[in-house]
């Protein structure tokens, strides 16, 4: 189901002379989710932040993750967030100053001798990540044995606590939030340090084209709301 944030600025000037700036997004606790009928998350307040601050007028849909990225690559979306930089997205979208930046870390049970880093443990052990995402593309083109295909976080951490996989590859931040709602401590998985990853909004190159200032005022504006809400 489709959700959206419609925010309308009542100047005249923009709602005669500025389309909508229609960005999608999808559930990703604690950047982006619904709490009682509002959207919010760390994410959607810095995006919020940068785009008030330049009185643009916008709409937030909250879809699933494949589809916020088809959506802007057709046109029905200007833009996606928060997601990493990948060849993939480059071909129709400009990625924004980062809006989250965040360490990705291997998950394996205790007690794995596992070591995800070393090539050689690459396809001895079943692997996966969110499924239509950077990370899920990563382990497929670096030649990861990768199993089943999670549509969310959740899933993904279920399917390690049932053993359906052996690794998995998350955000920190992200698995500690399912972690403490299944009533979970990190303490009860070994964890490998990956890599630090920053995310961004991802503007369509259509509109970014039509509006040639609007990335670096965007950029601007946005390491200001980084500041402001940490």
């Amino acid at each position: 189901m489709l959700w959206v944030c419609v925010l309308t600025l009542s100047e005249p000037a923009w709602a005669q002379s500025s389309p909508v700036l229609r960005l999608a997004t999808q559930d990703l606790p604690p950047y982006q989710m619904i709490e009682g009928e509002q959207m919010t998350g760390l994410a959607v307040e810095r995006v919020r932040c940068a785009l008030d601050a330049m009185n643009v007028p916008y709409e937030l849909h909250m879809t699933v993750w494949a589809d916020a990225q088809l959506g802007t690559q057709t046109g029905r979306f200007d833009g996606f967030f928060v997601g990493s930089a990948n060849k993939a997205r480059a071909g129709y979208a400009v990625p924004s100053a980062s809006v989250v930046s965040e360490d990705l870390a291997w998950y394996l049970p205790l007690g794995s001798d596992i070591d995800p880093n070393d090539a050689g443990d690459a396809l001895s052990a079943r692997y996966s990540a969110k499924f239509a995402t950077s990370k899920w593309q990563f382990l497929h083109r670096n030649g990861y044995n990768v199993v089943m295909r999670p549509r969310d976080a959740e899933s993904l951490l279920n399917m390690l606590i049932v053993g359906d996989i052996d690794v998995a590859l998350e955000y920190e931040l992200i698995f500690a939030h399912y972690m403490k709602k299944r009533g979970l401590s990190e303490d009860q998985f070994q964890k490998i340090p990956f890599r630090r990853q920053d995310m961004s909004v991802h503007f369509s190159k259509q509109y970014t084209e039509a509006n040639p200032l609007f990335l670096t005022r965007f950029n601007t504006q946005m390491q200001r709301c980084m500041a402001e809400f940490q």
